[in-house]
């Protein structure tokens, strides 16, 4: 990849992966059963994406609703409708509407779908062909909700905004029962047992009853249900379970999600409940909460990579909560909640989180920083507070920078005031405070500590960053930028020697963004910052120049970069996950030039949200049928890939004759059958009238494959019996066993059947070595032979011991 084609991919360094932390929004869950596994599974729409646990394919749109049966889900984007397989084949699309589709019924063979201008459409789902339209007044019945009646045929029932009802036969396009309803609007229908469940837009619970094409009253059977309840969920988060029986409240879980609940769901045949709300989160209750998928209900601030090896990242959101999430699979997520104020920014050292608390984090308007443990997932024991401050708290002082020592011993905390205090860890003792009197004239913006703990950099509102030794806390050099208000986080490499003399270098080109977030590679080559203008521009700190640019949707408000260097994360404004991007340059050749000043980066889809291209769609689409030649180069060796029974044991088929000879003579049946003789070998063929018992070999040293194919197709057997026939007491000539040297010559210089060459010669020179010595135009051909594979030998020797001994050096080699 170069700069030039970079227009068409927008980055070069990096590509879209995958985003983490996306569960489902405020578009109702749905459940579907898998009849096979005996599993129940709950869809959920993030996006225009749709979640089964696994990640479906990208539409082109945000999903507007989600429908199941037992074997398709059915999704709607825009005024399209997508059946999915498998949870990602795209199996059928259905088109047509003239207006967004909101509402989905999958009805037997068929699926229907209702569009904002009022419009049913009944689609067959096999051939995608519409079925039947009706066309709805909008002014006096507005479809807001529909279901199929269980036990009656081709009935749909449609409720209205306005708050009636019409019960259709989608089969004979009839109205057959219209219901007034209320003055209200439903945009809920729930069947239990026989009867249908209506939620009215008010808190009131109501419920009617309808028999086929006739309007009467019904009471369910309470011998069939003994209990009936019906969950239902509120705008602020709260799931009350009525009594239907005796039409009460049985019991109300007060704040399970944090806004209001979008879908529930009982398992049939299980006491579960599944709900979803817009918070990002979905759960499974059984009269306590069983298990739950919860992520950030408002967008995250902060996000850092936890351990060495990247497959964990710590992020910080808004919603007051810091959680961890795995790179590998959400089965990984470790940390949990702790919602306690609201969570500004934090650090971690994973060198003594064993023994004690391992992350700090401080909160929004607070003075006091927390300590969090990773391996408990949950918040720690200390409250890290200056003791100078605890009386008078009218100074309006708070934390606003973290940074822990790699060793894990100590935990530095800027604050409002200009001040920076140290603390240990494990105790959270004061350990003292940097500068005479204040760090910063103004607040400290970020801090950080080199790998070492020899310095510590820290950045304020005063436009100046400051070097201080760690351990005698004084100051070592000062960098002033002019025009320049520091208002955001402040990153370190692990190359403290390169930071410090490139730091008026790489920052100076900085100037003029805004609220920038930044990350450096682990090699310290990189920084790779994010400004307000939807940017991330990638600097190579070497040459202090601009070498990667590219635009997103929405601002990042930070970054990290994995210790391993596959994967940039990124949080943006907005947006509830964390987006990971792939680097590049681990697995293709990517050649980095410095971008023009006039250079206009290109917009780059978030991972997971992203439509797939045309120029993707086409190679995916594509199938490449490739065909590998019978020898790949001309200096390597081939190996016949013939099994090892047809070659192995030439030279001891004697021996195997002999263990194999039967005790005593076969017995001749009284009436055998008639057969007609057969050659000897694998593939069955009849022997001819009149012939050499032998095949005739005086052809073997020409170039063509004939013979060495005609050897292939025999058994042990009948190869060995073809190299007894060579010698002249067996029928055969001097020339004959001249060519057969000759034609094992080929075979070496052709590198082809290496393994074939070598058993054939072998088998040969046991039955013919005396012979050979005898004649002087069989030694002469054998001594060419013997240089031959004397020569090809000690080449392989060779690429033997380098592979062996670069094999040796990757198991033991300290990297």
């Amino acid at each position: 990849a170069t700069q030039e084609n970079m227009g068409k991919k927008g980055s070069v360094i990096f590509s879209d992966f995958r985003a983490l932390g996306l569960y489902r929004n405020h578009i109702p869950h749905v459940v579907r059963y898998h009849k096979k596994h005996r599993e129940f599974y709950a869809v959920t729409a993030v996006g225009n994406c749709f979640h089964t646990y696994n990640v479906s394919n990208a539409l082109p749109e945000d999903i507007s609703y989600l429908a199941t049966d037992r074997m398709l889900v059915y999704v709607a984007n825009g005024r399209k409708v997508t059946a999915f397989a498998r949870n990602k084949e795209v199996v059928h699309t259905y088109t047509g509407h003239g207006a967004d589709v909101h509402l989905l019924l999958p009805f037997g063979d068929h699926v229907i779908s209702v569009d904002r201008d009022n419009v049913v459409v009944v689609w067959d789902v096999e051939s995608e062909e519409e079925y039947l339209q009706i066309t709805f007044d909008k002014v006096s019945f507005e479809v807001s909700a529909l279901m199929h009646p269980s036990t009656y045929l081709n009935k749909i029932l449609f409720g209205s905004s306005q708050g009636g009802f019409q019960l259709w036969n989608v089969k004979s396009n009839k109205l057959l029962y219209t219901f007034p309803g209320w003055a209200v609007g439903v945009p809920v229908l729930q069947q239990v047992g026989w009867s249908i469940f209506i939620l009215k837009a008010e808190t009131e619970l109501i419920h009617i009853f309808v028999v086929e094409e006739l309007s009467a009253i019904h009471m369910f059977n309470s011998f069939h249900v003994l209990v009936i309840f019906l969950a239902a969920g509120s705008p602020v988060g709260h799931i009350g379970l009525w009594d239907l029986e005796e039409k009460k409240l049985v019991c109300q879980m007060k704040d399970a999600h944090n806004t209001a609940v979008a879908g529930l769901t009982f398992l049939h045949g299980e006491p579960l409940l599944i709900t979803n709300g817009a918070d990002n989160s979905i759960q499974v209750s059984g009269g306590r909460l069983l298990r739950s998928c919860l992520a950030h209900c408002a967008p995250p601030t902060k996000v850092q990579h936890h351990g060495l090896n990247g497959h964990h990242i710590l992020s910080a959101g808004q919603d007051g909560t810091l959680q961890s999430f795995s790179t590998v699979h959400e089965r990984f997520n470790s940390l949990g909640h702790g919602t306690i104020y609201f969570l500004f920014c934090g650090t971690m050292a994973i060198a003594r989180q064993s023994d004690w608390d391992s992350i700090v984090a401080c909160h929004r308007g607070y003075l006091m920083t927390n300590t969090w443990n990773y391996q408990k997932g949950s918040m720690g024991a200390h409250r890290l507070e200056p003791q100078c401050f605890n009386k008078n708290r009218a100074l309006n002082v708070h934390a606003m920078a973290v940074g822990i020592t790699s060793c894990g011993n100590f935990v530095v905390v800027g604050l409002s005031s200009g001040h920076i205090d140290v603390y240990n860890m494990q105790s959270s003792m004061h350990r003292g405070q940097y500068g005479e009197d204040k760090a910063h004239k103004g607040p400290v913006r970020g801090v950080s500590v080199d790998g070492l703990n020899q310095l510590i950099i820290s950045a304020g509102a005063d436009k100046l960053v400051k070097i201080w030794k760690f351990k005698p806390r004084k100051r070592v050099e000062n960098f002033k930028f002019l025009g320049v208000h520091i208002t955001n986080e402040l990153s370190w490499s692990k190359h403290t020697k390169t930071v410090v003399k490139r730091a008026r270098q790489y920052l100076f080109p900085l100037r003029g963004l805004k609220r920038f977030g930044m990350a450096f590679s682990p090699d310290g080559r990189w920084l790779i910052t994010a400004a307000m203008d939807c940017t991330i521009r990638t600097w190579d700190l070497p040459s202090g120049c601009l070498v990667d640019c590219f635009l997103v949707d929405s601002a990042a408000v930070s970054l990290t970069m994995s210790p391993t260097g596959d994967f940039l994360a990124s949080s943006h404004v907005d947006s509830l996950g964390i987006y990971l991007w792939s680097n590049n340059t681990l697995c293709s050749m990517v050649s980095l030039r410095p971008l023009p000043s006039d250079y206009e980066p290109t917009v780059i889809m978030l991972p997971g949200t992203y439509e797939e291209g045309e120029e993707e769609g086409d190679l995916n689409s594509e199938v490449i049928d490739y065909e590998s030649p019978e020898q790949l180069d001309q200096q390597l060796v081939t190996l016949s890939l013939l099994p090892d029974s047809r070659w192995k044991n030439l030279l001891h088929l004697d021996i195997i004759k002999k263990r194999n000879k039967p005790k005593e003579p076969p017995k001749v049946p009284k009436a055998a059958p008639f057969f007609m003789h057969t050659i000897p070998g694998l593939i069955p063929q009849f022997a001819p009238s009149e012939g050499s018992k032998h095949h005739n070999l005086s052809s073997l040293f020409l170039p063509d494959d004939g013979p060495v194919g005609m050897l292939k197709e025999m058994g042990l057997s009948g190869i060995d019996a073809e190299l007894r026939g060579l010698a002249p007491d067996m029928g055969g000539d001097v020339s004959v066993l001249q060519d057969f040297l000759k034609m094992m010559a080929n075979m070496l210089n052709s590198k082809r059947d290496f393994d074939l060459a070598q058993a054939y010669l072998a088998l040969f020179l046991k039955l013919h070595l005396r012979l050979i010595t005898q004649e002087p135009e069989l030694m002469e051909e054998a001594y060419r032979v013997s240089e031959k594979l004397e020569e090809m030998w000690t080449s392989m020797q060779t690429l033997f011991n380098q592979s062996l001994c670069l094999l040796s050096y990757t198991k033991s080699a300290l990297l």
